[in-house]
């Protein structure tokens, strides 16, 4: 046997048992920012905000129509190949802070306290998405330009 052909079967041998492996770290993605537990372990009722900010860092969500909730999250998800990516872990820190930006609620959420939602495929008719019948036979009246991109010389 020829070294090429030793090298391509040794190399076929080691891509197959690599592809078995049992190894899930190898295909989960960590996303989010979550603290660790020691730093959400110093969070106590009555904090102000920039104390909390100084320990825990930027949330990674900030209700936007009531600026004093604080929301840090993380979640783990399994990507395999073109399989549908699932979540196997989701962990929550929700901060409500008080009119006096001090801390008035901490709450921990995991993955086993969420509900699924599904999206609805139903349509909104809205209005003015269908032309009228002056837009549909008379509104290309005047958009017409034979040049266009190109650029004229106006000696021409």
């Amino acid at each position: 046997m020829s070294i090429n052909k030793v090298c391509v079967l040794s190399f076929c041998v080691a891509l197959a048992l690599s592809a078995c492996s049992t190894n899930k770290e190898w295909f989960t993605d960590h996303n989010g920012n979550m603290p660790s537990e020691d730093r959400i372990a110093k969070l106590q009722i009555g904090q102000y905000k920039e104390d909390v900010f100084a320990n825990l860092g930027t949330p990674s969500s900030i209700i936007s129509l009531d600026q004093n909730t604080w929301i840090y999250m993380s979640a783990d998800v399994e990507r395999v190949a073109f399989f549908k990516p699932e979540e196997v872990d989701r962990d929550i820190l929700i901060i409500r802070f008080n009119d006096e930006n001090k801390v008035a609620e901490i709450k921990r959420m995991n993955q086993k306290d969420g509900q699924e939602v599904k999206v609805s495929e139903e349509q909104t008719p809205t209005l003015g998405d269908k032309p009228g019948f002056f837009e549909r036979f008379f509104g290309g009246v005047g958009n017409y330009s034979p040049f266009m991109g190109k650029t004229q010389n106006p000696n021409m």
